[in-house]
């Protein structure tokens, strides 16, 4: 039966014979309760069905594609009403030899043509409604499939341009560290392993577990407190509990990264970078702030943002458009960040 019904189901041709077939039955059977015969009933109803389905066919094939289609509604209009005046009397005068054949003058008496015409307008005023929504509904599903496309290609294009850059930094950070000759060159080679796996393997997908996020922050961190020593006060906090939220990857980081990039790396002492994470079901806010370096605000002003921190906010726009707020402030000793997200 599942066989038969994924046929009929692929196969526009018996799609359609099967609705004309069930629509037949259907008036035949509610016919039967009204004549006499049955050959006479199966007859009229196979007539009936089939001015039904050419009224149909002819305005999806014919009159919709070279007239609706093509706006020009004075010729669809008129194309439709003067068809359904030539059907009505060829269908009238074929019922009318039916029922003569059958004996059934008095059916045959009855017949009105002007209620044949409404009936026919009626089913030619539903296939047309149908066919216009089916367009309608077809064009905004190609609409929003090409949207998505689109979407799609724009963040990986983003995430192309992202996850080198973040590579790039990370390495020179192991590069600094392997000059010193350190001893946590194994834990270090591990965290770095650990974060391109995330970034090659697991980035590529729209949203990605939390947990797997926050890992990927804490092994960046652990990296930059191992390059930078005692002399950044580095802490992260988090707030709540983390379930199973998803959260688009990589949009965090570049906040983080520009706070050593441009912040505590340009300052000798006192450097600090503070991380708070706020985790609900529904919503994640981050709260960042790093010092500055000892400079003047408007040099510190004029430091590149980095291509990470703007490409997370075109990001931003894409995946959270209107679901998330984006906060920065700056002083002559800090700089903060606070963006909050909308999860659902």
């Amino acid at each position: 039966m599942q066989s038969l019904i994924r046929i009929v189901s692929e196969s526009p041709w018996l799609r359609h014979a099967f609705f004309w077939t069930a629509l037949y039955l259907s008036f035949l059977l509610f016919g039967l309760y009204d004549r006499d015969s049955f050959w006479m009933a199966a007859i009229e109803e196979a007539v009936n069905v089939a001015a039904y389905a050419s009224i149909v066919y002819f305005n999806f094939h014919v009159l919709i594609p070279r007239f609706l289609s093509q706006k020009k509604i004075f010729l669809f209009v008129g194309s439709l009403l003067l068809f359904l005046i030539l059907l009505t009397p060829i269908c009238t005068l074929i019922l009318y030899w039916v029922f003569h054949a059958f004996g059934a003058v008095e059916l045959a008496d009855r017949l009105d043509e002007r209620l044949i015409f409404v009936t026919f307008a009626l089913i030619a005023f539903l296939s047309t409604l149908f066919q216009v929504l089916s367009e309608w509904l077809r064009a905004e599903r190609d609409r929003r499939e090409l949207e998505q496309q689109k979407t799609q290609s724009e963040l990986r294009f983003l995430k192309s341009q992202i996850n080198p850059h973040f590579l790039f930094n990370t390495l020179n950070n192991l590069y600094a560290l392997t000059l010193k000759k350190s001893d946590l060159a194994p834990e270090i080679v591990l965290k770095l392993s650990d974060m391109m796996r995330y970034m090659l393997y697991e980035c590529n997908e729209k949203t990605v577990h939390l947990k797997k996020e926050i890992r990927y922050i804490e092994n960046y961190l652990s990296l930059e407190k191992i390059r930078q020593g005692d002399d950044v006060n580095i802490k992260f906090d988090i707030e709540g509990e983390i379930k199973d939220q998803q959260i688009a990857p990589l949009i965090f980081i570049p906040f983080i990264e520009n706070c050593f990039k441009h912040g505590v790396n340009r300052q000798l002492s006192n450097a600090y970078v503070h991380l708070f994470m706020k985790i609900d079901d529904d919503s994640i806010e981050m709260e960042l702030k790093n010092s500055k370096p000892d400079i003047l605000p408007g040099l510190y002003n004029k430091q590149p943002g980095g291509i990470g921190q703007k490409n997370v906010r075109q990001q931003l726009d894409l995946l959270y458009s209107g679901k998330y707020n984006l906060k920065t402030e700056e002083s002559p000793l800090n700089y903060r960040v606070n963006l909050k997200i909308q999860l659902r």
